[in-house]
Formats: structure tokens, C-alpha cells, sequence
């Protein structure tokens, strides 16, 4: 199928970005990589009226450390992030969830703010905002406005971000030394979608307790789901794997997954049980295999 009539901008810049965005508000749609709104549009199960491409916007699409803070620029491309020394260095979970989206030529074009701001509860960068208390920034109308990762994500595919808002912005920040990270996810074959995805984030002090521990999943709700109560099992003890099953239960127990084309709902449910226990453990060795612990 093909799209139904829409009219194309390709602004050149945030300011005219936001003027389209103003002038069109709910009829106008951003594109960034286009992976996820131009299938939608070629099964008309998206129909915007206007169309308003950011990929001539520069000023998006950056990778930046400061302040302990890794920055990227909404526009900034999935094979950009998978290539940078810097994210690889500072922000591993990033890197390890950016090779299990699609494959290579979807990473080409895919961006990290487009990704974000489509909310797909089964993707892996809203799993990874997550996971890492995050944050985005976005500009509108009444100027620049940041939103904590924790109030961004409302329901399937919709978020906090108002229709004449633009993002322009991803933080996540640099993690302390002691800390090891890990995203898993099961899927039919590598570059599908996730049926259920994990990810893990656990800091050791030198005197091997966990001081911090994070745990996110996705595809088996809504949004990307924060464990807390899991988490909660982890912190303050020395860890162990009957503690991370014991938190891997405590995470399969608290999300409520529905049937699919994919899987049952208790399989999904089964599914977070073992893929958090696993994400937990990878992120346990390479904690340990640190500097500083």
C-alpha cells in the first residue's frame, strides 16, 4: 500500500521545526530515521496531513559527554551511537541495547529521538531511559522543558511530549565506577521485535553490597516497565544468584502482560522471569570486573 496524500516541510531548523509544528499542531507529524511512522503511513494506519522532516535540522545530531552527562541530539543516528567510543565507554548499557535493533540498514537511518518519542513498549531505547533514569528535553511553543524518564512515558506508542513540542534532546548519565549493566531480550530471530526485553544496571562498593540496582522491561505492558520492588530485593546486600532470582520473581510477579500474535500472556510473564535473572547476573560479572570494587 501507499500512504495517503499528506504535505512535506523539511525545515532547516528547531525554530522553523516548532513554527510547522505550532501552525499544523494535531494534523502534523515530525519524521526523524522514519523506521517506525513510514510503515504506519504506507498501511494508512497513520494519515497525517503534513509532514514535517527534521533530518535537515544539524543541530540535532551530536554525541556528547559533559558534566557527567552523555547528550545526544534527538537526531543522532542508531549506528552513530553504536559506533562511538564514547557511548561505549560511558554509557554500555546504550551500546549493548543499540546492536539488537533491526539490523544494520535500519540502524542507518533509525534515530535514538525517534525511537524515544514513537514509545513502542517493546523497543529498546525507551527500556534503556528507563533503566537509567534518564531524561529528554524538548522545545515548544512556551520554550524548553525537561522530562524526567519516569513521567514520559504514558500508554502504547504515546507520551508526555505535547504535539507542537519537538525533542531535541537525550541525557543519560554516566554511571559511578562498580557498576555493570546488561540488556537481554528474547525474540524469534535476531532484528525482530522483542517479545520481552531486560534490562539491568547493578552498582558493587568495596565492600561488595549493592548500593544501587536497576531493572527495567519491556513488551509486556503498555510502556517500558520499572521494577522496583525488585530492585528493592537487591540494594544494600551482596549478591548472589538465589538473590536474583529471588528478584526475578518479585519482577514477573509485578508486570501484567497481555495475550498476543506472539505469545501468551504467562509465557511473556515466565519469560520476564528468566530474562531479568539473566540480565542481572551478566551485569553482576561485569560489575566485578571493574575498577575500584
Amino acid at each position: 500500500m501507499k500512504p495517503s496524500a499528506f504535505e512535506y516541510f523539511r525545515p532547516t531548523s528547531i525554530d522553523e521545526a516548532l513554527g510547522l509544528l505550532e501552525r499544523y499542531d494535531f494534523e502534523a507529524k515530525v519524521v526523524a530515521g522514519g523506521q517506525s511512522l513510514v510503515p504506519l503511513m504506507n498501511f494508512r494506519l497513520a494519515a497525517p496531513a503534513y509532514l514535517v522532516d527534521t533530518n535537515g535540522i544539524s543541530d540535532l545530531s551530536y554525541i556528547r559527554r559533559t558534566d557527567g552527562v552523555i547528550a545526544l541530539g534527538a537526531m543522532a543516528r542508531q549506528s552513530e551511537i553504536e559506533d562511538s567510543p564514547v557511548v561505549a565507554e560511558s554509557c554500555p548499557l546504550l551500546h549493548e541495547a543499540t546492536k539488537l535493533i533491526g539490523h544494520r540498514t535500519v540502524r542507518n537511518r533509525g534515530t535514538i529521538g525517534g525511537s524515544i518519542a514513537h514509545a513502542d513498549p517493546s523497543a529498546e531505547y525507551p527500556t534503556v531511559l528507563l533503566a537509567l533514569d534518564g531524561e529528554v528535553v524538548v522545545r515548544g511553543p512556551a520554550g524548553k522543558r525537561v522530562i524526567p524518564a519516569r513521567e514520559l512515558f504514558l500508554t502504547i506508542c504515546t507520551t508526555t511530549i505535547a504535539p507542537n513540542e519537538l525533542l531535541t534532546e537525550i541525557r543519560l548519565p554516566v554511571l559511578p565506577a562498580g557498576t555493570g549493566s546488561a540488556f537481554v531480550e528474547l525474540n524469534r530471530r535476531h532484528g525482530d521485535w522483542a517479545i520481552v526485553g531486560a534490562a539491568a544496571v547493578l552498582t558493587v562498593g568495596r565492600d561488595g553490597a549493592c548500593s544501587d540496582a536497576r531493572i527495567a522491561v519491556a513488551g509486556v505492558g503498555g510502556t517500558p516497565i520499572r521494577c522496583s520492588e525488585a530492585e528493592d530485593i537487591l540494594e544494600g546486600r551482596g549478591l548472589d544468584e538465589t538473590l536474583f532470582e529471588a528478584a526475578a520473581e518479585r519482577a514477573a510477579a509485578a508486570v501484567d502482560p497481555v495475550d498476543d500474535l506472539h505469545a501468551t500472556a504467562d509465557y511473556k510473564r515466565a519469560m520476564v522471569k528468566v530474562f531479568v535473572g539473566r540480565a542481572l547476573t551478566l551485569a553482576s560479572e561485569r560489575c566485578r570486573r571493574m575498577p575500584d570494587v
